[in-house]
Order: structure tokens, then C-alpha cells, then sequence
């Protein structure tokens, strides 16, 4: 009856960056959606009985408001920083030796909290302070991620590509002038190129018409700025016979976003170097409909809740390496890109 993206049955969906990991993927169908979009709001119900009754109250179906509570003390075990500038050596190598022209690589760092983790609280606290990324929760992988791997809806596909990242200062004047050095940096704007061609290639097939931006604008953020590109297309077959949201994020991971170019030999490269399981870290999370169009975003910006100990958090960065890549840059990068975790694990 709303008719609009997300009313009706909905699927959230969290899958692991690499299709071997034990960790898989998780497809949870929730029985009660709260959605609002615009002015409207709705209440959806689903139910395996035979019959639905009378749509239930909001509060019959929460129970009480239980305000969110912080995660009490947080200890950071970090004491693999200095090797993974050793990981970046080795992928800077490889590209200079002709093995990939990109590789993306990434780490991780466990979180011990005093109290189990109320994900309420960090959802509320991303939120806030990154309104214009994609605030998640699935299955214990939660973040706010600044990069749409796809949309679909009504035919039309969309697909933001985020490659290439100067750290903010916190003065105004400072960040414009350090997103005129991003915007004209050969070595950002490669690893950019790499990541949009990936998204339009993959989309080609599925589409009847695409439409890529000749340069990337600015994205800022509280941490950091980002070359962006938004990639847009439409589908090709007729009205209710497009492929699903499901489908075209599965063409389109990995990008070289979170992956590398080419994909196969990035992928091997990843697996021989990174030394860790990524789990769902850069892998697809978002939402679908009964009707097959929905939204996926990239796991980034995240971390995974252990699910046998609330109180253990893995937090995760990747970095983008060519050729002109430095291993102490790519680390303070990545620590960069673990503020928005380390902030809203905190109760500043």
C-alpha cells in the first residue's frame, strides 16, 4: 500500500569479502520493519502462520524503550601496526613488479569493552556524526560505510566508488587546501581510475545505457576526504524483468575499491600477504525487497562484534597500493579510517 523502497517483506544481508572464508554470509528476515522515508512512515509485520491478524501496536511489538548504554572502558590491542607496514612492502613489490597494477590491503584491531556491546549505541553515535554515510547493522557487522556498491530501483542503478584519501586537519582553511592536493594527485587519482573502470565494467552487462563521471568530486567527511565518483546506469529488459539487487551486487564484488586490479591476481595477492581472514569486512551488507531492487553498501568503516563474546570487537581499515604508495603513509591512513569505529566505541 506505501509503495515506496523498502515497504513490504525485506532481507538484510551481510556476506564475507572473500567466498572461501568459513564466515560466509547471513540473509536475516526480520518480523517486524519500522521504516520512514520522507514524511511517511510504516510498520510491517511478517509472520510463517497461515493468517495474519490486525496489524499489532509499535509498542506491543518492541516492548519498552531500554535506553542504549556505553560500552564502558574500551583496551585496544594493537600490536601488529608496525608489520602490516611490512604487508604494504610487499604489495608496493608486487605492483612494481607487474604482478597487479592495485592491491588493496587492509588490518585489523581488537577492541576488549568493559560491558557487552549495546550496538544501539554505536549505531546511534555513527549516525550522528557521518549523516551522509550508510549506518548498518547485520548479524553483529555494524558501521557506517561512505561507499554504495549498488542501488536498484525501478530500473535505474547507482554505484558510488570511493579510491583515494587525505586525512582532515580539523582546520577549515587547511582541509579546502587538502582537497585541491587530493583532486590533483597522480598517485590518488590512478587508484581512482582503477576503481571506477571495475564498477563499469561489471555494470556494462546489466545495463542498456551507463553514465561515468570524466572526474571524481571531493567526498568530506568528519575523518577524512575522498575522491568519489558516482556511477549510474539503466537497466536493460523490460519493466519487472531486471536483474535483482541481490545479482548486481554479486557481479560487482570485489571491487578494485576494496580488492585490487586485476580482480583474480589482486585477490590471490591479498590472500598470500594480508595474513588475516577479513570475514565480512568489505564484502556486500545491506537490504532487499520481494521485489528484487534494493541497496548494498561495502563494509568499511566497520567491525565485527564476536558473537560467542559481546565484549570483543574487531575493528578494520584497508588502503589502496600502486606503485607511488608509501608503507608509513598507507598506516596513518588507516588509522584514519579507524576513527569512526574508535569514536563511536567511546563515550566522549
Amino acid at each position: 500500500e506505501v509503495k515506496l523502497p523498502g515497504t513490504g517483506p525485506v532481507a538484510f544481508g551481510s556476506f564475507a569479502f572473500d567466498e572461501h572464508s568459513p564466515v560466509g554470509g547471513v540473509v536475516v528476515v526480520p518480523r517486524v520493519v519500522v521504516g520512514r522515508r520522507g514524511g511517511r512512515t510504516w510498520l510491517t509485520t511478517v509472520t510463517t502462520g497461515a493468517q495474519l491478524g490486525s496489524a499489532p501496536a509499535l509498542a506491543d511489538v518492541v516492548g519498552p524503550r531500554v535506553p542504549p548504554h556505553d560500552p564502558g572502558e574500551v583496551v585496544y590491542a594493537d600490536e601488529h601496526a608496525a608489520d602490516w607496514q611490512d604487508v604494504v612492502a610487499h604489495g608496493i613489490a608486487a605492483v612494481r613488479a607487474g604482478e597487479v597494477d592495485k592491491v588493496v590491503l587492509a588490518r585489523d584491531v581488537e577492541a576488549r569493552t568493559q560491558r557487552p556491546l549495546d550496538a544501539r549505541w554505536v549505531l546511534d553515535r555513527l549516525a550522528a556524526q557521518y549523516p551522509s554515510c550508510w549506518t548498518f547493522s547485520v548479524d553483529g557487522m555494524l558501521g557506517a560505510t561512505p561507499e554504495l556498491l549498488v542501488r536498484s530501483e525501478k530500473g535505474l542503478v547507482t554505484s558510488r566508488v570511493l579510491a583515494g584519501t587525505i586525512r582532515r586537519t580539523g582546520d577549515d582553511a587547511a582541509d579546502v587546501a587538502r582537497a585541491a592536493i587530493l583532486a590533483h594527485s597522480s598517485k590518488d587519482l590512478e587508484e581512482h581510475e582503477y576503481a571506477v573502470t571495475s564498477v563499469a565494467h561489471a555494470l556494462e552487462p546489466f545495463c542498456s545505457s551507463t553514465n561515468v563521471p570524466d572526474v571524481p568530486f571531493v567526498l568530506h567527511l568528519p575523518n577524512v576526504l575522498h575522491l568519489a565518483s558516482d556511477v549510474t546506469g539503466v537497466l536493460a529488459g523490460t519493466d519487472g524483468d531486471h536483474p535483482t539487487s541481490l545479482a548486481l551486487a554479486a557481479a560487482l564484488h570485489p571491487t578494485a575499491a576494496v580488492c585490487g586490479t586485476p580482480t583474480q591476481a589482486a585477490r590471490e595477492l591479498i590472500a598470500r600477504v594480508e595474513g588475516m581472514d577479513r570475514g565480512r569486512y568489505a564484502g556486500p551488507v545491506g537490504w532487499f525487497g520481494a521485489d528484487g531492487d534494493g541497496e548494498w553498501g561495502i563494509a568499511l568503516r566497520s567491525a565485527q562484534v564476536d558473537p560467542d563474546d559481546a565484549r570483543r570487537v574487531r575493528l578494520f581499515a584497508g588502503c589502496g597500493i600502486v606503485a607511488a604508495s608509501d608503507p608509513a603513509a598507507e598506516l596513518a591512513e588507516s588509522e584514519a579510517k579507524l576513527v569512526p569505529m574508535r569514536y563511536a566505541l567511546s563515550r566522549d
